[in-house]
């Protein structure tokens, strides 16, 4: 599933990079995910609202094809890696500040914090990702 050379052909450099690191982000979170179900079975992410239980189980499905447009340079794959970044981010701070009550700094904020601040990123790389990206056949 790896970028050939020729899938981003034309694209600024910045634009490939950011095309790898968004495949590679999209698998890393894909297996996160699917470890955590296999952990934890029907228990995962308890403690959780149901919601959010699904929208994280969910993501074992839209991270993979996230991944697949990306790297295949497609318009869809640059919406979708955008829009699963953007709401990780969100539905990971509910998570780690409206759920934990805990005080002060935690693991899993720090982590929502990477996961924003890629979020961030994404939305600053996805305007020139989509110029260079291809239409759906």
């Amino acid at each position: 599933m790896g970028l050939s050379p020729r899938v981003w052909s034309g694209a600024p450099w910045a634009v490939r990079a950011g095309a790898v690191a968004g495949v590679v982000l999209l698998v890393f979170g894909s297996v996160v995910h699917v470890v955590h179900l296999m952990a934890a079975g029907t228990a995962v992410y308890e403690g959780q609202p149901g919601w959010l239980r699904l929208y994280f189980v969910s993501l074992t499905v839209f991270d993979p094809v996230a991944a697949v447009l990306l790297a295949r340079a497609r318009r869809s794959g640059v919406v979708l890696a955008v829009a699963v970044l953007v709401t990780d981010a969100a539905a990971n701070g509910w998570a780690n500040h409206v759920v934990d009550t805990s005080a002060g700094i935690t693991v899993g904020r720090v982590g929502q914090a990477v996961i924003t601040g890629l979020a961030v990123a994404a939305l600053a790389w996805a305007p020139a990702a989509w110029r260079h990206a291809r239409r759906a056949r």
